[in-house]
């Protein structure tokens, strides 16, 4: 996932980009509400995790921007704020989940991805994808082909997430690569995608789904017939 980490605690802000970093998720951390707005304006996430109390203003006027401007990724509140009233506020204005300070960075992790799939996928189905052979866990990150367990880099996991959620349609190199790095890893080019995108089309070779390469286009993930 593309995570937007609002947090002005530095060690709080490190140790939760260092979970999320080692599941394969890409996370940009702002430590100010301008920071914050200035990473919005130019790109999607598919959770955003907010402070309430800011150096520069209130993350709950954050969150009441971004519901006006028609943003639908879900929101998590972060706040030392124990009181009932402040709970049932941030939830009015858009929040969809809120968790108090201080938290054990399991049950964050497992809040966040309890929000991506409710906004990407049917919350019945829970965390598992299951399309032609293959069937993705995505909570503990396994991955079965045929019956099989195969094992992926948390790299590698990333790029077949992507593609699952898109099962069927092409996805450009750009979305995936997105999805991948934060802002900070601006070193790694493009091409990083296709290396992790041959990796995985070897090991999920022999099972009945496969990567097509769309040139110029992107990639597509398909069930062979």
């Amino acid at each position: 996932m593309r995570i937007l980490l609002v947090e002005d605690t530095q060690d709080v802000a490190g140790a939760i980009v260092a979970s999320f970093g080692r599941r394969g998720d890409a996370v940009d951390h702002a430590l100010t509400r301008a920071a914050a707005d200035e990473l919005l304006a130019v790109q999607r996430y598919e959770v955003i995790i907010l402070d309430i109390n800011l150096p520069d203003g209130d993350g709950l006027s954050l969150l009441a921007n971004q519901r006006r401007q028609g943003v639908t990724a879900p929101i998590l509140m972060l706040t030392a704020r124990l009181e009932v009233d402040d709970r049932i506020t941030a939830l009015d204005r858009g929040a969809d989940d809120y968790l108090c300070k201080p938290f054990d960075l399991r049950e964050l992790e497992a809040r966040v991805r309890a929000l991506a799939r409710r906004s990407q996928r049917d919350p019945a189905n829970g965390s598992v994808i299951n399309y032609a052979d293959l069937e993705v866990d995505i909570a503990p990150q396994t991955v079965n082909l045929a019956g099989q367990p195969i094992s992926l880099t948390r790299r590698e996991f990333a790029v077949l997430e992507a593609l699952l959620l898109n099962r069927g349609r092409v996805i450009s190199k750009e979305q995936i690569f997105e999805r991948m790095f934060s802002f900070d890893e601006a070193d790694v080019g493009l091409n990083a995608v296709e290396i992790y995108v041959a990796r995985l089309r070897k090991k999920l070779d022999g099972g009945s789904v496969a990567i097509n390469t769309l040139r110029g286009l992107g990639y597509q993930l398909f069930a062979k017939q």
